[in-house]
């Protein structure tokens, strides 16, 4: 379990400080007052990129097997759909598999990985939520509120993810399921099934939510990507080190 509060000092730990992590090591800048901050552990890092590898794998795996896109006038290879099955329902349950993880750590994580970290509960975070977008849209140049771990906008578009994830699963199970009719799985997701009006409800709502898992990641990136620019704290190798700089002459929301 890791500490509940980042862990502070004039430089990143010796990993960080490799040609592994270069935007960690490079992005401070040469000059005024950082100080290096460690919040994200190792079973959210690991969950992340299990999670961002398993999505594209789920992604191209379930377009081939809605339309079959490798299909030619000559005949797929043998068995080819069985595979591309297989690997989709691999890349389900390690998927599941990190969503366990993950949830786990939505207890036993530091304060910017538990459960309330995810949720924008408080009066002054909502407040925060709006001056981060209109930052976001460059309306504001400086929305002069800084947060170590997730802002607001963050936390609902992370959360919304994470809502759209075991959406995806469910439904996935279900069609999993129709292949063995009075199977455990047929049995247990057919009363939802039958809920929402029958099993091509269940195929739409899969399909429609997969585009989020190819919209989301985009706007993931350039925001990232985004920070690192004009904030200068090499928070891309976060995800990578567990750490990053931030400006050490500020006050942070949630710290």
């Amino acid at each position: 379990m890791t500490t509940s509060t980042p862990r502070h000092g004039p430089a990143p730990p010796p990993m960080a400080d490799s040609k592994l992590f270069p935007l960690g090591r490079h992005s401070a800048p040469p000059s005024g007052d950082y100080r290096w901050v460690s919040p994200w552990g190792g079973p959210l890092r690991f969950t992340h990129w299990l999670a961002a590898i398993t999505i594209t794998v789920l992604i191209v795996t379930g377009f081939f097997i809605n339309r079959p896109y490798f299909l030619t006038t000559g005949g797929p290879p043998q068995y080819l759909m069985g595979y591309i099955r297989l690997t989709h329902f691999v890349a389900a349950g390690l998927l599941v598999m990190a969503g366990v993880v993950r949830t786990y750590w939505l207890f036993a994580g530091n304060q910017f990985e538990r459960l309330p970290a995810l949720f924008p509960l408080r009066p002054r975070d909502w407040v925060n939520l709006w001056k981060q977008v209109k930052y976001y849209l460059m309306i504001e140049d400086d929305h002069g509120i800084h947060y170590i771990g997730h802002n607001p906008l963050q936390q609902l578009s992370y959360t919304f993810t994470y809502f759209v994830g075991v959406v995806m699963v469910v439904t996935g199970f279900a069609m999993y399921g129709q292949a063995a009719p009075g199977g455990f799985w047929y049995t247990l997701t057919e009363p939802l099934v039958l809920a929402v009006g029958g099993i091509q409800i269940i195929r739409l709502t899969h399909h429609l939510s997969t585009w989020w898992f190819i919209i989301f990641p985009i706007m993931h990136v350039y925001l990232v990507l985004r920070k690192d620019i004009t904030e200068h704290g090499g928070g891309l190798s976060g995800i990578f080190s567990g750490g990053h700089y931030i400006r050490a002459d500020i006050e942070y929301v949630d710290e």
